[in-house]
């Protein structure tokens, strides 16, 4: 249930990154930025190196600044992984995504008693494993899976809300035969609106793994961001 592509690229992470602030919200330490008056919200859901990861804040406040509240949850209770330290196979046994699901009942809670009628969810890596199982359960109103892990087709199979999927090119997470078969699991059902889109020449982890000095990279992950931010903008407003 692991890769070593999972753990490349490690961020550098920066707990005072971002132009939100981090506040407890649904019982989690989250990253909150956006409008506190919206009526929208996107949850947005890490991969293994968790909330600090300063390209993630970054994205937050572009969702934000898009009109949506967005919260951040550190889903991995202050334990990211830290590459080298132990087998990513058993950090994972201590923070399935199983667990993420069960933690983002009390966030999607919190944000409905703030008054918030809509909202959507977008995961990267291990995060998506998270939004699969609240869309096969409709906690939320659209999701946005980014170079998923751990989801089969099944998973894919069971969703209930719109669903967009963007996977790359090099990736042994999720290499293009299986997001195309995610994809045409989603077509078998007509009612479900869907996007699925597989960005030439990146490797798993480009939306929030690049390197700022890396044109190239920067410019592929901003053409994810606008993708997950006009999936939500359709869907949530």
């Amino acid at each position: 249930m692991s890769g070593p592509q999972c753990c490349e690229n490690p961020p550098t992470l920066n707990p005072s990154s971002g132009s939100g602030q981090v506040q407890e919200f649904g019982g989690l330490s989250s990253y909150i930025s956006g409008p506190s008056d919206s009526n929208a919200a996107v949850i947005l859901i890490s991969d293994v190196y968790g909330y600090d990861a300063p390209n993630l804040r970054k994205l937050a406040d572009k969702v934000a600044a898009a009109g949506f509240y967005t919260v951040v949850p550190d889903f991995l209770h202050g334990d990211p992984y830290v590459p080298d330290t132990k087998p990513i196979s058993d950090w994972i046994k201590d923070h399935g995504p199983d667990q993420g699901f069960e933690n983002a009942k009390p966030v999607i809670e919190a944000l409905k008693s703030k008054g918030i009628t809509k909202i959507g969810a977008a995961g990267f890596c291990w995060g998506a494993k998270v939004v699969v199982e609240l869309a096969k359960y409709a906690y939320i109103q659209a999701g946005v899976l980014l170079h998923p892990s751990f989801v089969s087709v099944e998973d894919i199979q069971g969703v209930k809300v719109p669903l967009s999927i963007l996977g790359a090119e090099i990736d042994k997470m999720s290499p293009p035969e299986l997001v195309k078969q995610f994809e045409a699991a989603l077509n078998a059902k007509p009612e479900l609106d869907c996007f699925v889109k597989i960005f030439p020449g990146v490797s798993h982890g480009w939306t929030v793994r690049y390197k700022d000095e890396n044109a190239e990279e920067v410019k592929c992950a901003q053409e994810a961001h606008k993708d997950l931010l006009d999936w939500f903008a359709k869907h949530l407003k």
